[in-house]
């Protein structure tokens, strides 16, 4: 008997549908049962790490403007006519025939200040600053670059390898690896990155990257590659003799941006300016750039893509280099690191608000593991940090060009920065306008973003890039200003996390948004007036006040807005205390001059809709204050690891904010009740008695005399708690684990050890209590918890009448300085006292890493929450086991060690002088802006909270035409989703078909018609 094959005959349609949907016909077949998800299986994952260190005796000497070489040498023979021990070192490379605005210097000698003193009196001499090396790490976790080399072999590995958390190196296997081990749907990963963003919609209409210049700064590209079709020029500004590319990063980028063959590029018929700055042992020096960067604009380069980055946000001529670049109208993007999932890792040049910062998603649309997060952490000591990364795409399986032909596929951040670049390099040739700029662009790729859901914007920025969406947006572009983020929303989580995490109330310190406005109507501009504050009085308004700090002067294409709100007194004074929601705007206008003699200046008003939730002031013992003042970090000074067995992550870099690396704590805290707040100035700027406890967690920085001596009186007369988790500090251990870098001829000695443990004991001394030099380690129990002691310090001296928790720990430090490591007993770790009278009660403890997610082996938040309640109320002492004796013999306390640089980075002591201290700052004195109120009669000029970005927000001021990204055509708007649900509905129409054919073949004649007469005739 004949049966029917409507599943059969059906799944094999949606299949063979499927395949040619997400796999173009590239003589490679796809392997659909790749799991695209970024914690099943990954890809080749390009780790790249980055180093800096300063190179001995060699000094950039920047000059006030581009002068010729002969010009530059008299300068500095002019300045350092007193001196001998100097000679230029010469610059061979294709830039040296032009005017330059920098030379680099060689001073000899063991003082070279004097010198260097000479230098900056010089009238044309800008700035004096070291050279600074820059060494890349680039490792292909279980790549085969040769495995797709006649493009007919699809290989996906399963490996991902990060050196983030709880890993000793690279070549680590991943602890945290999760494994799927039940059944799930999975989506085929696209062949080609181009067809995931749809640019071949754009091709079609005859745009290819045509006329465009784009320069690719990495390893170089071979000349007699088969992939490009116009190179336009190869320049190599390293030692080594060659153009080749002997790493093949170079070449992949190239390819993700402008291959025409095979794996395809966003634009083939873009010019490709190839710059070679990484040497083949992946080292480059800050004059590398410098000089290329002069070459770019000197060529009128329009794109370009950095796929490099690192920490040091301070290597001044670099990052004022950026600036120029961008002011000379060169869209730039660049990586924003793989150190993810870890907060506060974001890299520079990508951190900076000119440049196109762009992290990375797998093709499930989910935020890479690796991909570096937010905030921007070089405003942290002035309030806090910006949103970063500005949007993210595909870096997680994306292919492209091989060293020599065919294909591989790379994952990592320096894989979606190309992306990006090259769908910039396809936008900026498809529209006509002369509008595309640093600005416009960053505007029309963050307001056309798709953002995901359950992502907050530490993470994703504005969203994934959706090229079609960008193209209309450019080609209805009008001159503008934008704001970044468009509107606050503190009610909004996840998207607005860590801020929609805590409520405001009456007392609290004030929240600090940090708004980056960019201005699309020209390089420069400035703020017309005073901002301002527009509360809405039927929506609460006036229970907030704000306080609104800018720069006069917008440039490069930027500026900022800080946005500090706090609840007025009204709120409070309302009985039982408000509790709701408050709502207004902030309204600034922005010019900027004409760019011809003939043509006007332009201007732009902009709204940012203020959104926030209140609370009624909670009590004293359910609040906490996180010291930030406190805590310093890498850069500039060398602040070493935490955690030393963490050896190739050396520097402290994260910030150690409640929102970077103690996201996790802040978290925890937040999630048992407690409200947190961070103190950003000294000590002497709060009111104790509205806290319960001061948290004190990994200080780096000094403690003014000052400070000591009103947190003794807050502690016995006003009943605040101090809660101090320390760190290692051993001057042998310090000198130990300094290095000597053999090309740069430079010692690198730490400022000071994990913690500031001589500051803290000076703290700490009118209580009795200090910490000792020992670095101790090991594991123990502690009431049923087990617990992770990581390079940590013991407990030196305590009162009598305190209690002290002992365990026996290794000897971490004689096996740093000796080799060998030895057990300790009894060693004292946590320490609590109830000082007398009824004041504030003490806690310490050694070892702050199991609050600290960048090295955290076993989190210990259970005992900061048991050690919190015993703090901050009445409650029971924590059922530990205490010590009955103190050791009889207690270790020497640390001393500060001779020599050390923390003056230089200090905002306690004076950085002339070493262990004397500056006069305490003032403390910070708000302004707020006079609220200038809208009533229910005022409706219409309420600025709604919009649902995504756009280029323009309504208001009664503005002349700017709005752009709307919902008016795209729907043939224009097809994305994979869609595309899926059009070619699932083919399916199940051919099912259906297949069903009646096969109902009519088994029923006799009549009834047959009976049925197909249901049917309308078509």
């Amino acid at each position: 008997m004949w049966a029917c094959p409507v599943l059969p005959v059906a799944g094999l349609l949606l299949s063979l549908l499927l395949a040619s949907a997400y796999s173009p016909d590239d003589g490679c077949a796809l392997n659909t049962t790749v799991v695209a998800t970024e914690e099943l299986a990954t890809p080749t994952f390009a780790s790249t790490e980055y180093t800096t260190s300063i190179v001995d005796s060699e000094f950039i000497v920047t000059f006030t403007s581009y002068y010729t070489a002969e010009a530059r040498d008299g300068f500095v023979s002019a300045a350092l006519q007193p001196f001998s021990s100097w000679s230029i070192v010469p610059r061979p490379n294709p830039g040296q025939q032009y005017p330059s605005d920098f030379s680099l210097v060689r001073l000899w000698g063991e003082d070279p200040s004097g010198a260097l003193e000479a230098l900056r009196q010089h009238r044309l001499i800008r700035r004096v600053t070291p050279q600074r090396k820059l060494t890349r790490l680039l490792t292909f976790a279980g790549d085969d670059p040769t495995s797709s080399r006649s493009g007919q072999s699809c290989v996906w590995e399963t490996e991902w390898k990060s050196r983030r958390p709880n890993k000793a190196s690279l070549e680590d296997a991943p602890a945290g690896r999760h494994w799927y081990v039940g059944r799930r749907l999975m989506r085929a990963l696209p062949r080609q990155v181009t067809s995931a963003l749809q640019a071949d919609v754009l091709w079609s209409m005859g745009h290819t990257g045509k006329g465009v210049k784009v320069a690719i700064f990495d390893t170089g590209l071979a000349r007699s590659h088969p992939h490009f079709k116009k190179v336009s020029d190869r320049t190599n500004w390293t030692d080594e003799k060659s153009l080749e590319d002997g790493l093949g990063h170079g070449t992949f980028v190239a390819g993700v941006i402008a291959s025409s063959s095979e794996c395809l590029g966003f634009a083939p018929d873009a010019d490709l300016y190839v710059f070679r700055v990484f040497t083949n042992s992946q080292v480059s020096y800050t004059s590398w750039f410098l000089d290329a960067f002069n070459y770019a604009i000197l060529k009128r380069i329009n794109i370009l893509n950095l796929s490099i980055g690192g920490p040091d946000f301070l290597d001044q001529p670099f990052v004022d280099k950026v600036w120029e670049l961008t002011a000379n109208g060169v869209v730039m993007v660049s990586a924003i690191g793989n150190d993810g999932p870890l907060y506060g890792t974001l890299n520079n040049p990508a951190d900076m608000m000119d440049v196109i910062g762009v992290g990375g998603i797998n093709f499930e649309n989910e935020i890479a593991r690796f991909s570096s997060r937010g905030m921007t952490t070089w405003e942290l000591p002035e309030g806090y940090g910006r949103v970063k990364p500005d949007i993210v795409s595909y870096g997680s399986g994306v292919r492209g060009s091989a060293l020599h032909g065919g294909c591989r596929s790379l994952s990592g951040t320096s894989v979606a920065s190309p992306v990006v670049a090259g769908a910039v390099t396809l936008l900026a040739g498809a529209v006509s306008h002369s509008y595309v700029n640093p600005a416009s662009m960053k505007q029309a790729l963050m307001a056309s973003a798709q953002r995901l859901p359950g992502v907050n914007m530490f993470e994703q920025g504005h969203g994934k890039l959706d090229l079609l969406r960008a193209y209309h947006m450019l080609n209805t572009y009008k001159p503008q200003a934008t704001l970044s983020p468009s509107y606050i929303d503190l009610t909004e989580c996840p998207y607005f996390w860590p801020y929609c995490a805590q409520p405001m109330y009456y007392g609290a310190a004030p929240v600090i948004i940090n708004v980056t406005i960019l201005n699309g109507l020209g390089v420069t501009g400035r703020v017309v007036g005073k901002p301002t504050w527009h509360p809405y009085l039927p929506h609460n308004g006036h229970f907030l006040e704000v306080s609104l700090s800018y720069p006069q002067t917008l440039w490069p294409w930027s500026g900022y807005l800080a946005v500090r709100l706090s609840v007025a007194r009204e709120a409070r004074d309302r009985e039982p205390g408000f509790a709701g929601e408050a709502q207004g705007h902030i309204t600034l206008t922005i010019t900027s001059p004409a760019t011809t003699l003939q043509g006007e200046s332009l201007m732009h008003t902009v709204h940012l809709p203020v959104k926030v939730a209140i609370v009624p002031t909670p009590p004293r013992s359910r609040r906490l204050l996180w010291d930030q003042f406190h805590n310093l970090r890498y850069p500039a000074g060398y602040f070493p690891r935490d955690n030393l067995r963490m050896k190739n992550d050396p520097l402290d870099w994260n910030g150690d904010h409640i929102h970077t690396n103690f996201k996790d704590m802040f978290t925890a805290l937040r999630s048992s009740g407690y409200f947190v707040e961070v103190q950003g100035s000294s000590f002497t700027c709060f009111d104790a008695s509205q806290y319960g406890a001061l948290l004190l967690v990994d200080s780096e920085e000094e403690f003014f005399p000052a400070e000591v001596e009103k947190l003794q009186a807050d502690v016995a007369e006003r009943g605040l708690s101090l809660v101090v988790f320390a760190d290692w500090y051993n001057t042998d251990v310090m000198r130990k684990i300094k290095f000597y870098d053999e090309n740069t001829r430079q010692w690198w000695m730490p400022d000071t050890g994990g913690a500031n443990v001589p500051a803290l004991n000076d703290l700490l001394s009118p209580w009795g209590i200090a910490l000792s030099d020992e670095v101790l380690e090991g594991e123990f129990s502690l009431a049923d918890h087990k617990v992770h002691f990581a390079s940590g310090s013991s407990i030196a001296r305590f009162p009598d009448d305190g209690l002290l928790v002992t365990r026996d720990l290794n000897n971490q430090g004689s096996e740093v300085v000796h080799g060998s490591s030895t057990v300790l007993s009894d060693v004292p770790v946590l320490g609590l006292y109830q000082t007398p009278g009824g004041g504030g009660k003490l806690v310490v403890y050694g070892d702050s890493n199991c609050l600290d997610s960048a090295h955290m082996q076993r989190d210990c938040f259970w005992l900061l929450e048991a050690l919190l309640k015993y703090a901050t109320s009445s409650a029971a002492i924590p059922p530990f086991t205490y010590s009955e004796h103190h050791r009889p013999h207690p270790p020497a306390l640390p001393q500060r060690m001779d020599g050390n640089r923390l003056h230089h980075y200090s905002r306690v002591l004076d950085p002339q002088k070493p262990f004397k201290y500056q006069p305490v700052p003032s403390c910070p004195q708000l302004i707020w802006a006079k609220p200038r109120p809208i009533n229910s009669s005022d409706s219409s000029h309420i600025i709604k909270l919009p649902s995504r970005g756009v280029l323009s927000q309504p208001g009664p001021d503005d002349d700017i035409t709005v752009l709307d990204p919902h008016s795209l055509p729907s043939t224009v708007l097809d994305t994979e989703d869609s595309n899926f649900l059009l070619l699932f509905g083919l399916a199940a129409v051919v099912a259906l078909l297949l069903w009646v054919f096969c109902r009519r073949r088994k029923r006799p004649r009549g009834r047959r018609a009976l049925i197909l007469s249901k049917f309308p005739v078509v």
